[in-house]
């Protein structure tokens, strides 16, 4: 639908003379698309027969909204641009549901994989964290390369984590993820930061930008999400490019240097080692930067992620014992710790003063509500 100036808040518009030197900009090139939306636009009538929708800015004959308008271009949603060339977003025409497109080698490891786990059966296991594969298409243009489309998901730690059981229940939900995985015979090799996101369509019930992630679906208004504790997320392991299946009796024992912790101790190209504890090293490293070292109290962790992270992959545990003995310590953690807020390391003493005393409200007022039930 055509965006008018009325669909606009009186702070985003321009005066004339600074729309005429928009204008200006916009002949100059400053909007156009960048070379990695273009490989999406040369794609988006397929897309589109497909049931796939891409944004305005990538549909054949776009002209920029603001040229229209005195709008200043940095709040028209079309102006917004694709920050990588692999993945896009996009709208299923059948319900109108958000996912993601990504280019992929057509007979790579990526798609192999993705077939594999999304399995009716694997598909329906709720301990399955893999991001689940809507559809695949070939690629019209590029005969080696296919079109992966997967749930739309945004990054675990954003909007950040705000209680201790929010922690609590990332860590529960990947290790339970990772145990899926080893008992299929897949090892991701790559459990860093970038490849664990999250669906918090809970958290934004009335949606919010795709790439512009912190704001509304229109890209103008900053929007303040609900709190995890209230409203259940579900994370997942994303990108399995360089993810291995071993089969039942096969050896674990890989090579390869690729991966985007570097500081994984056995990385070699000429060493074998073996893939499953790598994915543990790397799920724990993350636990380790992630939370231990930039919050307090998170102390009763500490034990199982140095486990996890031990120099020597044979006194590393599986991840079946590393879920295990996480349960073990959850189980044994009150429900008010579990309340409580996240304090950063960082954090002031006038900042911890007023932190503690809403949350010590926000307890209180818990509290209440659950004696008068």
């Amino acid at each position: 639908m055509k965006c008018s100036v009325s669909d606009f808040p009186s702070w985003t518009l321009c005066t004339p003379d600074e729309a005429q030197g928009y204008a200006k900009a916009t002949a100059e090139g400053l909007y156009a698309l960048l070379p990695n939306e273009i490989f999406w636009r040369d794609r988006q009538v397929y897309l589109e027969e497909h049931g796939y929708q891409l944004r305005p800015r990538y549909r054949p004959g776009w002209s920029p909204s603001w040229l229209e308008m005195n709008v200043t271009p940095s709040f028209c949603e079309d102006s917004i641009s694709l920050l990588w060339r692999d993945v896009i977003d996009a709208t299923r025409k059948a319900d109108g549901e958000l996912v993601s497109l990504k280019s992929v080698e057509k007979d790579g490891s990526e798609v192999t994989i993705a077939r594999f786990l999304s399995r009716p059966e694997l598909r329906l296991d709720p301990t399955n964290h893999c991001v689940p594969m809507v559809d695949i298409l070939p690629d019209p243009i590029d005969s080696k390369a296919a079109i992966l489309i997967m749930l739309y998901l945004r990054p675990f730690n954003d909007p950040g984590f705000g209680a201790i059981g929010e922690v609590v229940e990332f860590m529960r939900q990947t290790l339970e993820g990772l145990c899926f995985l080893h008992d299929q015979g897949v090892a991701h090799r790559d459990c860093a930061a970038a490849n664990i996101m999250m669906d918090a369509r809970s958290l934004y019930p009335h949606g919010h930008h795709p790439i512009r992630i912190a704001a509304s679906q229109d890209g103008i208004h900053m929007l303040a999400p609900l709190s995890r504790s209230d409203c259940s997320v579900r994370y997942y392991f994303i990108d399995f490019g360089i993810s291995s299946l071993i089969k039942k009796g096969e050896s674990p024992y890989v090579l390869g240097r690729q991966g985007r912790d570097k500081e994984l101790p056995e990385l070699s190209s000429e060493i074998t080692y073996d893939a499953f504890k790598v994915d543990i090293f790397t799920l724990g490293n993350l636990y380790k930067k992630e939370f231990l070292q930039a919050y307090l109290d998170l102390e009763f962790l500490e034990p199982l992620v140095q486990k996890m992270t031990a120099h020597s992959p044979d006194q590393r545990p599986t991840a079946a014992v590393a879920f295990a003995v996480f349960e073990s310590i959850r189980h044994r953690q009150s429900s008010s710790l579990l309340r409580w807020r996240l304090r950063r390391r960082d954090e002031t003493a006038p900042e911890r003063v007023v932190y503690d005393t809403m949350a010590a409200a926000r307890e209180g007022i818990y509290r209440l509500r659950h004696f008068v039930r």
